[in-house]
């Protein structure tokens, strides 16, 4: 039996897996995700789920291999990780009773015969309007940083969200239908 390597350091997509009763190691690959902030979200994130998986696939002989890279998008706005406070406070103001977009890219490939999979899921997400006072509480508990959109639905930001129109999971980190992919890779 293949073993699965999640080639991520989220806790995030580590517990999507767990909670879908998925054994797998971690391989975090670490890519500096700002080289490829000039191509279209799309293009961005499957290239970035790619070269993750890709760093992982040399480490792991006779695996399957799982990269995932997630962004948000405002208008035509990109909104990464937030590298200060004073970023993540900006970019939830500039959310507050708006809808964006969660994008997810995601590779997976099987290190034996090289089978690769790249495609990607897309989440519209609406914030309610947020007082001032809402953003710099969240903003102070330090659970931004290292979110893309400086926000995580399954925590307190969900009391943010006014609609969302698609796969919830993929907001989270993971979209579902990795689960229906890793099948046809011989992960159950």
């Amino acid at each position: 039996m293949k073993h699965l390597i999640l080639a991520s350091s989220s806790k995030r997509r580590e517990q999507i897996l767990r909670n879908h009763g998925i054994k797998f190691k971690i391989s975090p690959s670490n890519i500096a995700e700002d080289r490829f902030n000039h191509l279209n979200p799309i293009k961005m994130v499957e290239t970035l789920s790619f070269l993750k998986a890709k760093k992982a696939f040399e480490k792991f002989p006779n695996s399957i291999i799982l990269g995932a890279d997630t962004t948000v998008v405002l208008g035509k706005k990109i909104l990464g990780k937030p590298k200060s406070s004073t970023e993540a406070y900006k970019m939830l103001k500039s959310l507050s009773g708006k809808t964006h977009k969660v994008i997810t890219g995601f590779t997976i490939t099987n290190s034996s015969d090289g089978k690769t999979l790249t495609s990607h899921e897309i989440t519209k997400v609406t914030f309610r309007k947020l007082s001032e006072e809402e953003i710099n509480n969240y903003v102070g508990h330090g659970e931004v940083m290292d979110k893309a959109g400086a926000y995580a639905i399954q925590e307190e930001a969900g009391e943010f969200v006014e609609k969302i129109e698609g796969d919830y999971l993929n907001v989270v980190g993971l979209p579902s239908k990795v689960f229906d992919h890793l099948k046809s890779f011989g992960i159950a």
